[in-house]
């Protein structure tokens, strides 16, 4: 069994903070032979032996949660507020992400799929179909998305990937939001009772179908999502961790350049 890097980083960061093996175990309350097997593969540590080593070596967020990565356990996330004033300069990105990104309809959102941003484009393509005060009350992604396309039998199989993409991070992430938006889409009357066995089969992937009404007829798009995070192996559990998904039609010669003809308002709108 191919042994867990956890021992090579806890040699690494010890070498670059210059703390010896005995320096290490007494400020541990421990014994150097134990920083010595944990080091050489021969011991696993627990997920407070390896909080407690970040603590007494004080590594930051970052690299806490990639000594944990490391030893198997899940990383401590801690929720950033994507509208506080420090996180200016990547609101002004997503901005001008979103713009360039015009008229193909598209949404920014966090790690629970909480709305954070929209652009013109998305704004255009569902006024047609959605009142503005509903529209405006949007909050969710894929609340938005299970009532829109839920009906379709087509859908049945993203909604099934989707659920069991939630499920997981739930269980991996203890998050409360998290489980909060998981059973509030789980009593969607739309959701196939075998969703979990539906799921099972399939690979997720980076897009899926969707409809939506364009110039008065349902017209077939390609969902795509990127996702934008920390570099590094732990940048799809770190915050803020944010995603942002795009709406391509399936047609090449549809033209979506109307939508941004029209007097275009919406509070996740900033441009």
């Amino acid at each position: 069994m191919t042994a867990l890097p956890f021992g090579r980083l806890l040699k690494f960061w010890r070498e670059v903070h210059k703390v010896s093996q005995e320096e290490l175990a007494q400020r541990l309350d421990s014994a150097s032979r134990h920083i010595s097997r944990l080091e050489n593969d021969r011991a696993h540590p627990s997920k407070v032996m390896v909080i407690n080593i970040a603590r007494v070596l004080n590594l930051g967020e970052r690299d806490t949660s990639h000594l944990l990565f490391s030893a198997g356990f899940t990383p401590i996330a801690k929720k950033i507020d994507f509208h506080g004033p420090e996180l200016k300069w990547l609101r002004n990105a997503m901005i001008l992400t979103l713009r360039a990104l015009d008229p193909y309809p598209t949404t920014l959102t966090d790690s629970s799929t909480n709305i954070l941003m929209v652009n013109k484009g998305w704004v255009g393509l569902f006024q047609e179909s959605i009142p503005a005060g509903e529209l405006n009350n949007i909050k969710s992604h894929f609340d938005f998305l299970f009532q829109q396309m839920g009906a379709s039998q087509e859908f049945k199989n993203t909604m099934s990937l989707i659920l069991m993409s939630l499920q997981q991070a739930v269980i991996l992430s203890n998050d409360n939001e998290r489980e909060e938006r998981l059973q509030e889409l789980l009593s969607s009357p739309y959701v196939p009772q075998d969703w979990r066995q539906r799921a099972a089969k399939l690979e997720p992937m980076t897009s899926f179908r969707v409809q939506a009404k364009f110039n008065g007829k349902q017209t077939r798009f390609f969902s795509v999502s990127q996702t934008v995070g920390a570099l590094g192996p732990n940048a799809f559990v770190s915050e803020p961790n944010l995603t942002i998904t795009t709406f391509y039609p399936e047609d090449e010669h549809v033209d979506l350049s109307s939508l941004l003809e029209a007097d275009l308002k919406h509070n996740m709108l900033f441009y």
